[in-house]
């Protein structure tokens, strides 16, 4: 009788250790590379992401923006012409967005103004809703970047590593998008006041 006790509370103790680890591994950040795919959503378009800590706020590629009054505020248009890496074809994307506020960049050129939005990405399984501002990144290698302000969404970087995670959110996340710029579109508003120095951006 007293062996078997033993074994019970060893076993007991067993799975304590056991779930002490599962959670513990489920509580652990997500740790991604320093070059990712992605799809910009809803447009379901694979494109190339770079990851990057020296930057705050997240850039898109973006071209002919024109501002304009939508209901009382301010929107942008603008194009993403990208590569689709999955296909390989050239693809202009067309968005509207509200300007969700404006940055301030320095740089050696002097400063400049940049609309930010908010727009989604699929990475992995997950979709991020996040800020993003809009300037011609046609000499860049990559279309999108994604800076700390992102990073602290999504987890740690790996600089060793490149393309961790393929994109794979659902079919339902994506429809969800889908119906979240349409009830923007609906609203008319989703601006933030004021204007920020963002250097690094």
């Amino acid at each position: 009788m007293r062996s078997m006790f033993k074994v019970v509370g060893l076993c007991a103790g067993l799975l304590c250790t056991v779930t002490a680890g599962s959670m513990a591994q489920a509580d652990e950040p997500r740790v991604v590379g320093w070059i990712e795919k992605g799809l910009i959503l809803p447009e379901y378009t694979a494109v190339k992401i770079k990851v990057d800590s020296g930057a705050l706020t997240s850039s898109m590629h973006a071209v002919n923006m024109e501002e304009y009054s939508h209901r009382g505020n301010d929107w942008v248009r603008y194009d993403v012409p990208v590569e689709d890496v999955d296909t390989g074809e050239q693809v202009t994307l067309h968005f509207e967005r509200p300007v969700f506020r404006r940055i301030l960049v320095r740089g050696a050129g002097g400063s400049e103004r940049r609309p930010v939005v908010k727009m989604s990405i699929c990475m992995g399984d997950q979709v991020y809703e996040e800020q993003f501002s809009l300037r011609d990144r046609g000499e860049m290698n990559y279309p999108v970047l994604i800076g700390r302000r992102t990073i602290a969404h999504i987890g740690l970087i790996d600089v060793s590593e490149t393309f961790m995670h393929k994109p794979n959110c659902s079919q339902e996340q994506i429809d969800e998008e889908r119906r979240r710029q349409q009830q923007r579109e609906e609203d008319g508003a989703d601006n933030e006041t004021g204007e920020t120095d963002d250097s690094q951006a």
